[in-house]
């Protein structure tokens, strides 16, 4: 078993909340997810990280909420891209709200890709570690793999196909019901975002705390909550948490 810097830090962290006799099966037991392109296992760091990978894998719609640095998208797209390699899905398709670039795409100058690339960047980044550049590109080129803005998703309905729409938080609630009602027959769709941080205008709802409130008593949809403890960043991230938290309260 081997154990690295982070996971130290997740033990430390456990200890202090008197979890720690949990660790030991957890580190013994774990399996990786899936390999990167150059052949490292990609496995769960944290308990709710686990919970989220079993999650995804038994049911048809996640919600994954918490803070940045939780593992929420990566994990996402670990998943996504093993089921595409299982030949479980047909279709990887990788969304996000583009608000920092306008959302309403019309009045943005320029090529289109080129101004909403950057803000998708994340996702093409995981993939990349997956599955290797040259690989994706192959599979962006041939439909197999969609990475666009979600105003794209609109009169879409999406059949065997594993669908992430990360940053949820962005989403209005209109948005938000447009794409929760494109999920198709033998799809999975996962949704990350953090409730406690939106980019929307002040004032506006956010779609994805109102869906976490309206969805929470259908059996079907599951949500898991990560917290400051899942944080798998440099530990420094955990305690900037902590303290715009601390200041927000």
């Amino acid at each position: 078993m081997q154990i690295r810097e982070r996971e130290v830090v997740y033990l430390i962290k456990l200890r202090e909340v008197d979890s720690l006799k949990k660790a030991v099966p957890f580190f013994l037991n774990r399996k990786a997810i899936i390999y990167t392109a150059s052949g490292k296992p990609v496995m769960p760091k944290t308990f709710t990280q686990q919970e989220y990978v079993n999650t995804i894998d038994k049911d048809e719609l996640i919600f994954g909420v918490g803070p940045a640095g939780t593992g929420k998208t990566y994990l996402a797209v670990a998943m996504a891209v093993k089921y595409l390699k299982q030949n479980k899905v047909k279709k990887l398709i990788l969304t996000r709200p583009a608000v920092e670039a306008g959302e309403y795409l019309g009045f943005l100058p320029g090529d289109l890709k080129e101004k909403i690339d950057p803000y998708l960047r994340p996702l093409y980044d995981a993939l990349y570690e997956f599955l290797g550049y040259e690989s994706t590109n192959n599979l962006l080129e041939t439909g197999v793999i969609e990475i666009a803005p979600l105003a794209y998703m609109r009169g879409k309905t999406l059949e065997q196909a594993f669908i992430i729409l990360d940053e949820a938080q962005n989403t209005t609630s209109m948005q938000m019901k447009m794409f929760l009602t494109r999920l198709g027959f033998s799809s999975k769709m996962v949704i990350t975002g953090d409730p406690s941080q939106t980019d929307l205008p002040k004032g506006q709802k956010s779609g994805l705390k109102e869906a976490l409130s309206l969805l929470k008593d259908i059996k079907q949809i599951k949500t898991v909550k990560f917290e400051r403890l899942d944080v798998v960043r440099n530990p420094l991230v955990q305690k900037i948490l902590e303290k715009y938290e601390h200041d927000e309260s």
